[in-house]
């Protein structure tokens, strides 16, 4: 799409869907970056803050199974390479006698209760036959046939072997424990010691059951990152290869199907893995989600509903405004009432003043169209004598003809002339040329009418003589030189140049005028002016530049007493044109 047809489009849009779309996008652009905000602070405290949460108790839970692990360790190899117990092991074998045999026994078991009691952390203990796949001197009673090879080998050294979580062989407990196998180390016999961690001692960690609103499950891995426990068989079935392992020992987190891992590593090797679902990680989150979409909802209501709002109340103003202006050339009664918004009531005050102003205009020009046309009739009936005076003088000038009064005939045509020319409508344009030529009829008048001499000099551009100026502006300029300064050896000088505007100047070497008279010459007022003497074709002057030019035509006046007086006049010229 061209950005021209898309302007174009642009200024399609209505006032109302503009003022919706401006209140929408300037309302709901802080409300979505205060969303994103906090959806990236939310984001990052799960990511950051949780997850490092749950492996800081991962750690810890790790802690205390490596702790209860060195604890049967540390009383493996006390039992298993201590001399007290061992020795009456091999006086147990070399021993014939049924009673001795039974004494031999009993300080054996109580030498195991003496070891239990002073660990509580150690549970079940006895010493194990693999040759005959017996036991012996266990201090609680199993429950079930000794399989060593069934249990969950979790790490294999060259001394000791230890199992995962498995249930225990202790028939008075029904819980998860740890267990290890030491050989003991007697000469000529296969005796193997077993130990398991006791009641309660990792009850918390390894009880599903009393963790029921805990949807966290934990997975046990052996050096290999084989699973050798499992609370979640469907998805981390036990002798399976864990999905999160890697030749990468720093690898602690990461996510597998459906759930979010931390893994904590031992010194030993072997790994104790937390398994969240992402559901339960996310529903924060998700809440936190689907509350924010719920308020963008709202807002979006809201918001249309309060552009719809503002809408209303600028467009009842505008129908009253219409309303108005349709009447507005109709009827001179106002029709609507007012807004009750003091801004739109003042501009439909202003409205119902200017609609009170053109009727009052319209009576004005109706007045003054029945006014012109009266002064169309009498302006017919004033033409009647003129025509008849020029008429007459045509008569005259014929006679004079007829007689040889050349004087007569040369005063009768410019008379004529004169007339006919002035007798057109004032001010309407004219040309220089033509006017030049009415000033001279003029002052060939003025030079047969009075009996003292005086020179007239035209200095006139060539290029000037086509340009149009308002009718009849020089005879009054020069009349007033003529009657009010020129003597016997006066000199009138008129000059007509073109610069940039154009310059008519009118002077003479009459008696002048004094700074006062000038003053009072120039000024609007016709008592004032007629006092010097020159008011009315100085005002007809004025008048007819000010109603032709305005404030861009100049009229200047410079004059010395007894050295006479230079008038100026300084006109544009609109574009050059020239008048047809």
């Amino acid at each position: 799409m061209s950005r021209k047809l898309m302007m174009e489009r642009l200024k399609q849009i209505t006032f109302k869907n503009r003022i919706i779309a401006i209140f929408l996008i300037s309302s709901l652009i802080p409300f979505i970056c205060l969303g994103f905000i906090s959806f990236y602070t939310i984001n990052s405290i799960l990511g950051n803050k949780v997850e490092a949460a749950l492996q800081n108790n991962l750690n810890q839970e790790l802690i205390v199974l490596e702790n209860t692990l060195n604890n049967i360790n540390h009383v493996s190899q006390q039992l298993a390479f201590g001399g007290g117990t061992n020795k009456l092991l091999e006086e147990l074998v070399h021993e014939t006698e049924s009673y001795n045999q039974i004494q031999l026994r009993n300080n054996i078991k109580a030498e195991l209760n003496i070891i239990s009691f002073s660990n509580p952390n150690v549970g079940l203990i006895m010493y194990y036959y693999p040759e005959a796949c017996t036991y012996d001197f266990e201090n609680f009673r199993l429950r079930s046939e000794f399989r060593p090879d069934q249990l969950p080998l979790m790490a294999k050294y060259s001394e000791i072997t230890y199992f995962g979580p498995h249930k225990s062989y202790n028939g008075s407990m029904n819980q998860y424990v740890f267990s290890t196998m030491r050989k003991v180390n007697l000469p000529d016999q296969d005796v193997y010691l077993y130990i398991e961690t006791g009641r309660n001692a990792l009850e918390t960690l390894f009880a599903p059951e009393n963790r029921k609103s805990d949807s966290r499950r934990l997975l046990i891995l052996d050096n290999d990152g084989r699973i050798v426990f499992s609370e979640n068989e469907g998805a981390f079935p036990v002798s399976s290869m864990f999905p999160g392992h890697s030749s990468a020992a720093n690898v602690s987190s990461g996510t597998y199907e459906a759930f979010y891992w931390n893994k904590a590593t031992s010194n030993q090797g072997w790994s104790i893995v937390s398994l969240i679902p992402k559901n339960e990680l996310n529903q924060e989150r998700n809440s936190w989600l689907l509350q924010m979409a719920l308020i963008f909802v709202v807002f979006i209501f809201v918001a249309v509903i309060t552009a719809w709002l503002l809408w209303k109340m600028v467009y009842n103003p505008l129908d009253k405004f219409n309303k108005e202006i349709k009447t507005l050339i109709q009827t001179n009664t106002n029709y609507t009432g007012l807004t009750k918004i003091p801004e739109f009531d003042y501009l439909l005050y202003q409205i119902r003043d200017m609609k009170t102003k053109i009727w009052d205009l319209y009576g004005e020009i109706e007045r003054k169209e029945k006014r012109r046309a009266d002064l169309e009739v009498e302006k017919l009936l004033y033409q009647i004598n003129p025509h008849f005076l020029m008429n007459t003088l045509d008569t005259v000038h014929w006679l004079a003809v007829f007689s040889g009064h050349e004087k007569i005939d040369k005063l009768v045509l410019s008379l004529n002339k004169l007339l006919s020319y002035n007798l057109g409508k004032m001010g309407e344009a004219t040309t220089i040329g033509k006017e030049i030529q009415a000033l001279k009829e003029y002052l060939q008048l003025q030079q047969i009418r009075y009996d003292f001499q005086f020179d007239v000099d035209i200095e006139v551009d060539e290029s000037t003589m086509g340009l149009s100026i308002p009718r009849f502006i020089l005879q009054p300029l020069v009349e007033n030189a003529l009657y009010h300064g020129v003597s016997d050896e006066g000199y009138i000088h008129v000059d007509i140049k073109l610069n940039q505007e154009l310059e008519i100047t009118i002077q003479d070497n009459g008696s002048g005028m004094t700074q006062a008279e000038i003053d009072a010459l120039m000024l609007d007022e016709s008592k004032e002016s007629q006092k010097v003497g020159m008011g009315i074709g100085m005002r007809y002057v004025k008048r007819i530049l000010q109603a032709n030019y305005g404030e861009r035509a100049r009229l200047e006046i410079k004059s010395e007493v007894g050295k006479g007086t230079i008038v100026t006049l300084r006109i544009p010229v609109t574009g050059g044109e020239q008048a047809l």
